[in-house]
């Protein structure tokens, strides 16, 4: 299949025009509008998601696309929940206090009005992974009802030593679902536990206590039936925090670490009680996933999607300057940006065989939600879309010789991706902290889970080597960038070099002009955990 798309590739007549080269000036003119004041940091459910909402549905009518979402409008509605936990929220482990926000951050997802959870014993399962595939269960059958399960972030292989267990299990350094926090939380819920806390560490989590912070005790999930219950209390414990929680124990956590990376673990009853009591705000919000389309003249129901998050985190604690707004700028104005240029660009081309779909999705900061939800409500097939293509962070430091790769190996897109950008000029390099799971992190996942070939062009995946300064430079922009991730100064500035974000602009709108013709269907490598999901649906593409 792989030789098939490429060879079908290269013989495609029709390709993206030269001259419709993505405008720097628009990508910068769309964020700045997107992080202003007037859309309030676009949190959903908020005065901002309105004005978002309308704003991008009036550029899409502009450019003279039509309506993508249900009943023939422009949105997709996603019913919520927001939480916010109160300010006089009181947690303990033993008879250590804990802060929320400083020794704790916690959140939940349940509409309840309250949290009660009164001396629950706390146990220390490991990583939390039950993946019979590779022979690898931490949980032994612990009961969890009502007790409080605390995790590792990351795989059992990711600090693995050769020689031990889990050398190699698990993708080796490369994160897999099972090193996120979702299936984590996921699992707690699926075991009935009362609480569900993550060990924070920078290098396991691939982002500082600072980002796992932002969310200030609020949160929203999609409103789910009884069938897929959510752990009642959910969040993150400090790194020196538990390390003192363990000794208080009699518990050594670096020697529990290394435990933990053997199949013959078994979870170690903490001898540490947890009490929480907290007062929730639940509301039931409506949010919007965008989306609009041009309609394919062969094959108009199959389709290829192009995904960007139009949400932020709205309004947060001050700064030091007394700022409160979080305008997510790059994160993801920038990639909303990009989306409105390919479907400029398109629009002006000749008809494609395929629909082509342009989705602005909401609810991405709190997990992935309004990708989610479409994933399971789509409007179009998940069997005849062809692929997905997603933007989240661009860089703003100008051009570069190379192109950061996201979950190389994954799919028969990295070829197309390889192509576009050697007719740019660039090469293509792995995304340097696989670790991190990037590729677990964007909304393109929603539908790779549901076996969607999908591509994510993320700049927080590697210093770019950039053509004024190379690495150097391009390693001092992301440092200088991840200093303001999920923060106040993630905002618009008019020293950014967009050059190098419209490149990667134009690598998808190459990239979409050959998947928009009929009987090019990406397929996923044979070692990817997404090829039998896929293989479920082949009938729908015969």
């Amino acid at each position: 299949m792989r030789t098939a798309l490429l060879a079908c590739a290269a013989a495609m007549a029709i390709t993206a025009p030269a001259a419709a080269q993505t405008d720097p000036a628009r990508l910068s003119d769309t964020v700045r509008t997107l992080a202003s004041d007037r859309f309030g940091g676009r949190a959903p459910g908020t005065a901002g998601e309105k004005v978002t909402v309308e704003w991008l549905v009036a550029q899409f009518k502009g450019l003279g696309l039509e309506p993508g979402g249900t009943n023939g409008s422009w949105t997709q509605t996603v019913p919520m929940i927001h939480t916010r936990i109160g300010a006089g929220a009181t947690m303990r482990a033993g008879s250590t206090v804990l802060a929320q926000g400083k020794e704790i951050a916690v959140t939940t997802v349940r509409a309840a009005p309250r949290i009660a959870i009164a001396n629950a014993p706390m146990v220390f399962v490991g990583y939390g992974v039950s993946a019979p595939e590779a022979k690898w269960d931490d949980f032994k059958d612990q009961d969890l009802k009502g007790k409080v399960a605390v995790f590792l972030v990351n795989d059992p292989d990711f600090e693995a030593q050769p020689g031990e267990d889990a050398k190699g299990r698990f993708g080796d350094r490369r994160m897999t679902y099972y090193g996120r926090w979702t299936y984590k939380f996921e699992e707690a819920a699926r075991r009935g536990a009362a609480a569900a806390l993550i060990v924070h560490d920078t290098g396991g989590a691939g982002y500082p206590w600072s980002t796992v912070n932002a969310s200030n005790g609020e949160n929203y999930d999609i409103v789910r039936g009884a069938d897929d219950p959510r752990v009642p209390l959910q969040g993150w414990i400090e790194h020196e925090v538990a390390e003192r929680l363990f000794g208080q124990a009699g518990l050594d956590l670096a020697k529990l670490r290394v435990a933990a990376r053997s199949a013959s673990f078994r979870p170690v009853d903490m001898k540490t009680r947890f009490s929480a009591d907290a007062a929730v705000s639940v509301e039931r919000i409506e949010s919007a996933n965008v989306l609009a389309k041009i309609s394919g003249a062969k094959r108009p129901r199959e389709s290829v999607m192009f995904g960007a998050h139009w949400d932020a985190y709205g309004e947060g604690p001050a700064d030091a300057s007394g700022a409160t707004l979080r305008p997510g700028a790059n994160d993801d104005a920038a990639g909303v940006a990009g989306i409105i240029e390919l479907a400029r660009q398109f629009k002006a081309m000749p008809a494609p065989d395929r629909s082509l779909v342009f989705a602005a999705w909401t609810g991405e900061e709190r997990g992935l939600l309004g990708s989610e939800y479409y994933a399971t409500h789509p409007v179009y097939p998940l069997g005849l879309t062809a692929a997905n293509l997603t933007l989240d962070i661009l860089q703003t430091a100008g051009p570069a010789r190379d192109v950061i790769l996201v979950g190389k190996g994954q799919s028969s897109l990295d070829d197309l991706l390889t192509q576009a950008a050697a007719r740019q000029g660039r090469t293509i390099t792995p995304e340097t902290f696989s670790e991190r799971g990037l590729f677990y992190r964007a909304d393109h996942f929603s539908v790779v889970r549901r076996g969607v070939p999908s591509l994510l062009l993320m700049a927080l995946g590697g210093a770019p080597d950039l053509r004024d300064g190379g690495t150097a430079a391009g390693q001092r922009w992301l440092d200088g960038y991840m200093a303001c991730y999920h923060k106040t100064c993630d905002r618009w500035s008019a020293d950014w070099n967009l050059v190098g974000a419209a490149q990667d602009v134009d690598l998808f709108r190459d990239m979409g002009a050959r998947l928009s013709h009929a009987g090019v269907w990406p397929t996923w490598s044979a070692t990817s955990e997404f090829t039998a999901t896929r293989a479920d649906t082949a009938a729908d593409r015969r």
